[in-house]
């Protein structure tokens, strides 16, 4: 059995309404959707993290080095995906461009044994995982705030249990919405904050220490990942857990990451920092040196489901009788992919998202949606290797 092709799929949803944060303004969703097919006919699906037009590009430059391989052999695939592309894509799109083949050939390879991911990844650990809400954006440039009360009351209706919001529009600004919150929800529902890297390590050090009393879960990029001393030296200076790692590429970054003490939590994105393959070894390095893994999502539900079973899979270190609940982001912002695209529909119920027992993911793409939603479809099927 060898791999017969692969398809690239652009998808753009339009927001009914813009959003923005610290950095700039969203008013569509475009995701590109990898799918990989055997020559058996079975299929796996994958998605990229990043640039759409710029990842598929990447696939397209990465496919024909693909076709005619063992889709079982998915470290044999990766390996080969990362050599042909190391002299020039050490970090950045390609590497998500690696990601989503790499997550369709262990779907499809799922399918093909009749397991699901998180058996072949090891096994599932536990058998449902605590999504956080990830929403709390801003829609008004003069008064950011506006409705943000509201909707952190809607997630706790919702039956969640924890949420992030955005800050970075200043210390004085931030720290009065984040009281807000705070005050809105209670002291029973955890509260983290992302800035994406606005701040320099001053800023961040006096926004850290004044929303301390909030009881604040952690504090996501607070300064740029490109400063991991800086991210050291800020952990030493507050009691909240620095969190970082979405712009971190491989098992190499996070190498660099985690040696230079740069965070207590890492957020790999596994749809753009090396696929399933690499997320494993990454876990391996993070519990060699006791570090959490909290993955960071942000697409459609097929890299929800990808979260879900990598997860379900990781050791709680150290082990105890009462493991603690692992996090999942569950991104509640306007997306008509994460809520259209696969089915069945993912469930929160109890505050817990149950993990996925069917092979592969445990999902299938609705083709009608799929062709709804395509602005661009290419297919490879020949081979160089």
């Amino acid at each position: 059995m060898t791999i017969e092709k692969i398809e690239t799929f652009i998808l753009k949803d339009t927001l009914s309404k813009s959003f923005f944060f610290s950095q700039w303004e969203y008013s569509e969703r475009c995701i590109c959707v990898v799918k990989v097919t055997a020559s058996n006919g079975q299929y796996g699906w994958g998605e990229g993290y990043g640039p759409a037009t710029v990842l598929e590009a990447g696939v397209k430059l990465l496919a024909p080095h693909v076709v005619g391989l063992n889709p079982l052999e998915n470290e044999v695939i990766w390996n080969h995906m990362y050599r042909k592309t190391l002299d020039f894509a050490r970090r950045g799109v390609l590497a998500a461009s690696i990601s989503a083949i790499d997550i369709a050939i262990w779907d499809l390879k799922g399918k093909i044994l009749g397991l699901p991911v998180s058996t072949l990844l090891g096994g599932a650990l536990r058998s449902e995982v605590r999504p956080y809400a990830t929403g709390l954006y801003f829609t008004n440039y003069e008064n950011p705030e506006e409705g943000l009360v509201e909707e952190a009351k809607l997630y706790v209706k919702q039956g969640f249990k924890s949420m992030k919001m955005k800050v970075g529009l200043g210390i004085k600004k931030d720290v009065e919405i984040v009281k807000s919150i705070r005050e809105a929800i209670g002291p029973d529902i955890g509260l983290m904050v992302d800035s994406n890297h606005a701040y320099t390590l001053r800023e961040a050090v006096d926004l850290a220490r004044k929303i301390e009393k909030y009881d604040i879960g952690w504090f996501e990029e607070p300064i740029s990942p490109e400063f991991y001393e800086q991210s050291r030296e800020l952990r030493s200076k507050t009691t909240i857990p620095i969190s970082g790692g979405e712009c971190e590429y491989f098992r190499f970054g996070f190498q660099q990451l985690i040696k230079n003490k740069s965070v207590d939590i890492i957020q790999p994105d596994i749809c753009a920092s090396g696929g399933l393959t690499e997320a494993k070894r990454i876990s391996a390095i993070a519990s060699a040196n006791g570090v959490d893994i909290i993955p960071h999502t942000w697409g459609t539900s097929i890299g929800i489901h990808v979260a879900l079973h990598f997860i379900s899979n990781l050791e709680s270190i150290p082990g105890r009788m009462y493991t603690p609940e692992f996090l999942m982001e569950y991104d509640q912002t306007e997306n008509g992919l994460r809520e259209k695209l696969t089915f069945p529909k993912i469930e929160m119920k109890n505050g817990m998202i149950e993990v996925p027992t069917r092979p592969g993911l445990g999902i299938d793409v609705d083709e009608n949606i799929l062709n709804e939603y395509a602005i661009s479809k290419n297919v490879i099927e020949s081979s160089l290797v």
